[in-house]
């Protein structure tokens, strides 16, 4: 059986907003297994309604470019060791060179990328010029990754959230391409770094997912006493309500925009009032949503310790 470590229950604590001795239940039950004790905990209704997200802690940041005839974009991740460095001039211009190479890039993978000729001096790979601007600013950095977008039949838009933390890109599909077009892909991107839905529509979320937050549902209304012994008919509805509010959350078009001036219109709602506006046909094909850090743990460092090390050495 694998170990409950104390980091262990400090994470499951963080990803739910269950209570420390709940979490330590929890893992205990599940074997340490993070995904099946969140199931549990949701199942028992201890679990908040936060979604699981990776910690954010790795400092760097995220930058997009959109190509010239706006058909094509890509969102990059470069990663620092401080928030000092990704402030840095010549880190943030180092950045702008990655997704520049990465926009015109073929390669699928970040390995891949890793080994292309750098564009500004083809005697360097992109691994190689890395090294050279880890020397140069001094601190080690990494280009986790990339993803592009092309639209044959639209453009795509993008936004750049608190100076690098979040970058959001969206394909759009029109048969009109105007600056009101832009303008609500731009506002689409902004609500998407906001309120970090998972699917375009619900035509995205699978079958085996619904089925997923049933059993888990069906779970909490069993350990109801309030509600366990309700009509099957009951449950069933209450059930589907709370799915349906769920997805109301994580599927874009579903959420409410976050800029409607009544507080209800939809996304979906404010996308067909801005097509007719242009007598335009509009689709949200996809979008990305990149956070720095996501996913990944910060080194703890203890500054006093750090001292004390340099002045021993």
């Amino acid at each position: 059986m694998a170990e409950v470590t104390a980091a262990l229950v400090k994470e499951l604590r963080e990803l739910t907003g269950a209570g420390m001795m709940d979490c330590k239940k929890a893992l205990a039950a599940c074997e340490a297994d993070m995904d099946k004790a969140i199931d549990f905990l949701r199942e028992k209704g201890l679990a908040g309604a936060q979604k699981k997200a990776g910690r954010i802690a790795a400092e760097g940041i995220v930058d997009t470019k959109i190509a010239d005839d706006g058909k094509s974009a890509v969102v990059v991740e470069v990663n620092a060791e401080t928030d000092f460095v990704a402030k840095n001039e010549k880190f943030r211009n180092y950045v702008k060179e990655v997704a520049l190479q990465a926009l015109a890039s073929a390669s699928a993978g970040i390995e891949a990328f890793m080994e292309e000729p750098w564009a500004d001096d083809k005697t360097l790979t992109v691994a190689q010029k890395l090294s050279s601007m880890i020397a140069i600013i001094g601190e080690n950095m990494h280009i986790r990754r990339f993803e592009k977008l092309n639209a044959e039949d639209g453009f795509v838009e993008s936004y750049i959230h608190a100076g690098g933390k979040i970058g959001v890109l969206l394909q759009v599909a029109s048969n009109v391409d105007n600056a009101e077009l832009h303008e609500m892909a731009r506002n689409i991107c902004m609500q998407v770094a906001a309120l970090k839905p998972l699917y375009v529509s619900r035509d995205e979320v699978s079958a085996e997912y619904i089925e997923k937050e049933k059993e888990i549902l069906m779970a909490q209304i069993k350990n109801d006493p309030k509600e366990a012994n309700k009509p099957e008919k009951v449950i069933e509805g209450m059930i589907q309500g709370r799915i349906s509010k769920e997805l109301k959350d994580i599927v874009l078009l579903d959420q409410v925009y976050v800029k409607a001036e009544d507080g209800k219109q939809s996304v979906k709602q404010y996308i067909d009032q801005v097509a007719k506006a242009n007598n335009a046909n509009i689709s949200l094909k996809k979008f990305v949503r990149f956070e720095t850090g996501e996913g990944l743990e910060k080194k703890s460092e203890n500054f006093a310790e750090e001292v004390a090390k340099q002045m021993q050495g």
